[in-house]
């Protein structure tokens, strides 16, 4: 007697976007977005100055330390660290609305938020995007030319030792330079793949 298959739907993913400064995290959820891939993209709130170009409720919510505080207090926040001198957080609301639609959530984080996420959420995909080599990682974060000389040489530190961190993740992506497409076609690839396995991520925060 044959048993019936019935098609089950998967459930929506929590998908960490993660690797060291300088790999390209920004520009490949950037891709992804410009795109129209139908995922729900996370924006991380942050102390931090606004650079030049950057959208306030698009890149990031750039808020004072006092509402950070506050948002801290609260219990607003799925994670949040310090980060180079200011603090980073995603918003727990914002995820929880997405994943409750059925939409795949993708947040960008640095190497030690996606560990956080790990811990309350163990059923979420990581995936690590690095370069081909540390000496690579420190042309790329010399040339942004966006750091003082003690804050660039403080990213170079942490970007090396964040890269032993790897075996914490699901997938790693080496994104070559001027291969941006190419690296947003393998992360979608293992998306897609995620949503065919058999016994499904099921996230619940």
């Amino acid at each position: 007697m044959s048993k019936t298959f019935e098609l089950r739907k998967s459930q929506p993913l929590l998908i960490v976007i993660s690797g060291p400064s300088g790999v390209g995290k920004d520009s490949i959820v950037q891709r992804m977005m410009d795109r129209g891939f139908p995922f729900h993209f996370v924006v991380t709130a942050t102390t931090r100055e606004k650079r030049e170009n950057e959208i306030d409720g698009k890149d990031y919510w750039f808020v004072s330390k006092a509402e950070f505080a506050r948002m801290i207090e609260e219990n607003e926040l799925i994670e949040y660290a310090m980060v180079y001198g200011d603090y980073k957080g995603i918003p727990m609301a914002q995820v929880r609305e997405a994943l409750a639609s059925g939409k795949d959530v993708v947040m960008r984080l640095d190497v030690q938020g996606a560990e956080s996420v790990r811990k309350l959420a163990p059923e979420a995909l990581l995936i690590f995007i690095t370069c081909e080599n540390e000496d690579e990682l420190e042309h790329r974060l010399r040339e942004r030319k966006t750091e003082t000389a003690d804050s660039l040489s403080l990213r170079i530190a942490t970007a090396r030792k964040e890269l032993s961190r790897i075996e914490a993740f699901d997938y790693v992506i080496v994104n070559q330079d001027f291969h941006l497409d190419d690296t947003v076609g393998k992360v979608y690839a293992i998306i897609s793949a995620e949503h065919l396995r058999v016994h499904h991520r099921k996230v619940t925060l």
